[in-house]
């Protein structure tokens, strides 16, 4: 029998994590509040599997273009310093990683991960079969400006050292790689071509991954709440939930923006703070003026993503603390890009509007790999990349447990580099 581990978080990260225990031997029971898997920041994000397009937020002339976007009308970016004291810090370790070597490490930490995760992604489909509305049709990043354009070499730098397979496309280019762009009212001057990105639903495969994980012997213990980590002899002893008391050899935390809170009582400090995003979710009428894969526009920093026959627009950053409250001026910005780009494509009488709190750490990084706790371990922090680094994580921290070297470097994916 193997150990007994119990992972924190039923979103896709903890699933994933779940599912890789469970394929190394463990025995693993999954924690969470909800009644089911990847109900919470996994239900409706933008559905964009990236590793080309894995960058931090922290970049050199992130702080110049941030008070832009604060002045910008349906700008990305959204600050509410009022709702939360604990802001300021956060924001202070984000702007010391907005220099061109920080970018540089953060950028190549982030990538090795990214790719590493949808090498483990193709494996997984091809044992399991498992299918997510998933698209194997590359990303586009679509750009409105000449200025866009021209400025495309320092991300692509990036991408040649570590080779990343890329397309810098004319206006031509990216009507051919997205028909429906053609009937667009916003100018359109070129864009970026990631061929080896995907899409997909992250919930349908969070949902479905939960079922393989089940049917491996994974337990999921719904509708409990977790109250805290319990310590004894120097290590975790259990976890007290409101429906009792849960031991287990190892503990994996994968709660997202809320793991700060269950870290601080051991004297663990995790930079990890919620950035709210929001999504609109339509249905298709016309299917010639949709999107044919999935994009993000590098003005409003939005993505589009073609699932089935919806259509997912998702963006924003809002830095409100732990509020969800759904504002009406950010659903009338992610419409105001669908209908611009894809003028005619969607129906919006029916939209699904929703909001979640993304992990972002200062750096961008997640935050994976072990803590001075012996038998806790880490899985946090992805920020908007979740989906595309869960399976990469997963079996990172699957393999850490089981005392296995991973297939990729990890030092320094792990909290020690905030010490």
């Amino acid at each position: 029998m193997g150990m007994q581990v119990a992972v924190l978080g039923s979103g896709v990260v903890g699933t994933a994590t779940a599912w890789y225990l469970a394929q190394n031997g463990q025995q693993v029971s999954v924690i969470d509040r909800q009644p089911a898997a990847g109900m919470e920041t996994s239900f409706a994000n933008a559905g964009q599997v990236s590793p080309g397009l894995s960058a931090p937020w922290a970049a050199p002339d992130t702080p110049a273009k941030a008070l832009g976007w604060l002045f910008m009308r349906h700008g990305p970016l959204v600050l509410r310093p009022w709702e939360d004291p604990a802001m300021a810090g956060w924001l202070l370790q984000f702007l010391g990683n907005c220099t061109a070597a920080a970018y540089a490490t953060n950028k190549s930490r982030m990538v090795r991960l990214a790719e590493y995760s949808r090498d483990k992604l193709r494996d997984l489909r091809h044992v399991t079969g498992i299918s997510y509305e998933d698209r194997q049709r590359g990303l586009l990043e679509l750009f409105r400006t000449q200025k866009q354009l021209d400025g495309v070499g320092a991300d692509t730098r990036v991408l040649d050292q570590l080779r990343v397979p890329y397309e810098v496309l004319d206006r031509a280019g990216v009507l051919r790689q997205e028909p429906g762009l053609a009937q667009a009212q916003a100018p359109i001057a070129g864009g970026l071509k990631l061929p080896g990105d995907e899409s997909g639903d992250a919930f349908l495969f969070t949902q479905r991954l939960a079922e393989l994980a089940a049917a491996q012997g994974v337990v999921f213990r719904t509708n409990t709440t977790i109250k805290r980590l319990l310590m004894a002899d120097g290590k975790i002893s259990g976890i007290q939930t409101d429906t009792g008391v849960i031991t287990a050899d190892h503990y994996v935390v994968c709660t997202g923006s809320y793991s700060p809170a269950l870290l601080r009582p051991l004297g663990i400090k995790l930079p990890v703070y919620p950035v709210k995003g929001y999504s609109i979710t339509l249905a298709i009428k016309d299917a010639t003026r949709a999107p044919v894969s999935t994009l993000g526009d590098a003005t409003y920093k939005v993505g589009i993503t073609r699932l089935g026959d919806r259509i997912r627009v998702a963006g924003t950053a809002e830095l409100a603390g732990f509020s969800k409250t759904l504002r009406e001026e950010r659903r009338q910005a992610l419409l105001g890009v669908v209908h611009a780009l894809f003028p005619g494509a969607a129906d919006d009488s029916d939209t699904q509007f929703w909001t979640g709190l993304r992990p972002m750490t200062p750096d961008g990084a997640p935050v994976v790999g072990a803590t001075p706790i012996g038998n806790l371990w880490l899985n946090t922090g992805h920020g908007t990349l979740g989906w595309t680094m869960a399976c990469g994580s997963g079996a990172l921290v699957a393999d850490l447990v089981r005392g296995r070297t991973p297939n990729i470097e990890h030092e320094d994916l792990g909290i020690k580099r905030y010490s």
